[in-house]
């Protein structure tokens, strides 16, 4: 079954028909085409696929195309501006909190949230945040330790 729907994605609309069973990671990759949003695990498991839907992170691999139809979506690709990059991932790049960039832009992502409700999280606050987020490169210290200077700017 298809359904037209419009997807609000890093500030400009996309009106869409897609298969009422399509994710909103599908949708993002295939339809409109922004790949910076990964496909990790398709389960909820890793948070590669995070994005921020009205300024909140979720797996987009768990949602349905349909159920973000008129909803806000940032997805990596909306981050930074003509004027340069976004604090969190200068600091991430300061700090190499880069490593095989897999896990990177949920990981951002999920430290905008954070951010944007609490500019100094605690350690613990960061880690939490974080959580969902796996990362099989760097340990999550230069993360954390991005994040913290990140929120400091």
């Amino acid at each position: 079954m298809k359904k037209d729907i419009t997807l609000k994605v890093n500030g400009d609309a996309y009106n869409l028909t897609v298969d009422t069973r399509m994710t909103l990671l599908e949708a993002i990759r295939e339809k409109i085409g922004l790949t910076g949003t990964k496909d990790g695990c398709g389960v909820g498991e890793c948070g590669t696929c995070t994005v921020l839907m009205d300024g909140k992170p979720i797996y987009s691999c768990l949602m349905l195309a349909v159920e973000a139809d008129g909803k806000e979506i940032l997805t990596i690709e909306g981050l930074a501006t003509p004027e340069g990059l976004h604090p969190i991932q200068k600091a991430f790049i300061e700090h190499g909190a880069v490593q095989c960039g897999f896990c990177t832009p949920g990981m951002i992502l999920s430290a905008k949230a954070l951010l944007d409700e609490n500019p100094n999280p605690t350690k613990e606050e960061i880690k939490e945040a974080i959580s969902g987020n796996l990362c099989r490169c760097t340990g999550y210290q230069k993360i954390i330790e991005a994040i913290e200077e990140a929120g400091r700017d």
